[in-house]
């Protein structure tokens, strides 16, 4: 059976240069899967050229129309979407977001079959891709290029700036941290694995928490918490289920203010569902013993669990200071003023790193249930749109 794919350029604004497969992956693609064929829309954002598609001998075109399946990474334009195909990208609708309504007509209208990346799952429910690797690995790197310009004491070139994650490896060794300098990082995740990374790379040893808690130590130490190190029960019982937490937060409340007011920097790495509690308040800020004076918040959720993410940062300009006293951004650096990198698109920083992890795990965990058998259910289950109708599972 013959079978194209259309790899599409991103429209977006700001541009994304990254890309669902590299060269190499297209490449492989139509060795893997017999009769299938890979076109590329022309593009002069991407992070790979068109020339190293061409390279690969790759079919470049501006007009991808003859593809059976079309693969982006953000959002289509509503004017360039292509009726009665099948798409696969981050649509950002299934949380109802009201900016994408039109875009979700628009798909309906073109009967277009559309299947988010998001929604990408096994038969447990555990996600199959994602770039949540990747911004793990940045918003570290970016925490410690935050904590030498905070201090003076290093200088980091910045992570989009390099190459790739290769060049950005070779800045580590400018990172010179104090004794007993204290880090925190939060979630066992995707992205919290990616901050472990860099982590593992640099001159920091991994404590126990409790440890962490009451230990002074002669060398820069960081401990990782789960949900169970955080998170306790109002009702002081001491058994923590993690199933109850998720299933009624609204019995559980934050632990979190211990660890704040020992370490140095926070990394938050986890998952924060609304209706769970937040890691501090904003009193607990201004109090005299909170002692984090560094925070690389992944997660990024405005008026969230964390006071200080009072907005995103970009990828240009990754820092703002927040005063942890008055409440308010600041532009000062001193004891009072919090410094906060909260970069919404992270992952954007190395996007031909990003760009391969991600397409190896469509190439291993999704491509075999597109273009042989969908015996698992996969492409079903992701599928929010089809033949002019929203799934039954997001309708």
């Amino acid at each position: 059976m013959s079978f194209t794919i259309g790899i599409l350029k991103e429209s977006k604004n700001p541009p994304d240069k990254r890309v669902a497969f590299t060269p190499e992956q297209c490449s492989n693609i139509q060795k893997l899967f017999p009769g299938s064929t890979v076109i590329v829309q022309q593009s002069n954002i991407r992070a790979f050229s068109d020339q190293e598609y061409r390279d690969k001998g790759l079919l470049l075109k501006e007009d991808v129309s003859e593809a059976d399946v079309l693969f982006g990474v953000k959002e289509v334009k509503i004017d360039e979407l292509i009726p009665n195909k099948c798409y696969f990208f981050f649509s950002h609708t299934i949380k109802k977001q009201s900016y994408n309504r039109e875009l979700l007509r628009a798909v309906l209208k073109n009967n277009i079959q559309l299947v988010d990346y998001e929604c990408l799952k096994d038969s447990k429910g555990n996600r199959l891709v994602g770039f949540g690797r990747y911004a793990g690995i940045v918003c570290a790197y970016n925490a410690f290029l935050t904590y030498g310009k905070r201090t003076a004491s290093y200088k980091l070139k910045p992570a989009n700036q390099c190459r790739d994650k290769k060049e950005m490896l070779t800045e580590f060794s400018k990172i010179k941290l104090p004794a007993n300098f204290k880090l925190v990082l939060t979630g066992t995740g995707r992205v919290a694995k990616g901050a472990l990374e860099v982590l593992e790379q640099l001159p920091i040893t991994k404590v126990d928490t409790e440890d962490f808690l009451v230990k002074d130590f002669e060398q820069a130490v960081y401990t990782q918490l789960s949900v169970s190190d955080y998170i306790r029960k109002r009702d002081g019982d001491k058994v923590f289920e993690e199933r109850e937490f998720y299933d009624h937060p609204e019995n559980f409340e934050s632990d979190f203010v211990k660890y704040a007011k020992v370490a140095d920097m926070f990394i938050a790495g986890h998952y924060w569902d609304s209706k769970a509690p937040v890691f501090f308040a904003s009193e607990d800020m201004q109090a005299a013993d909170f002692k984090i004076r560094t925070i690389a918040d992944i997660s990024c959720d405005i008026a969230g669990p964390i006071p200080s993410t009072i907005r995103a940062s970009s990828i240009e300009d990754p820092i703002y200071g927040y005063d942890r006293l008055s409440l308010a951004e600041s532009g000062e650096i001193n004891e009072n003023v919090i410094s906060v990198m909260a970069v919404d698109n992270l992952p954007c920083e190395l996007p031909r790193d990003a760009s391969e992890d991600f397409g190896n795990e469509l190439m291993e965990k999704v491509l075999p249930s597109l273009l042989k058998k969908d015996r698992e259910g996969i492409i079903e289950r992701a599928t929010i749109a089809e033949g002019g109708k929203l799934k039954r599972a997001y309708a």
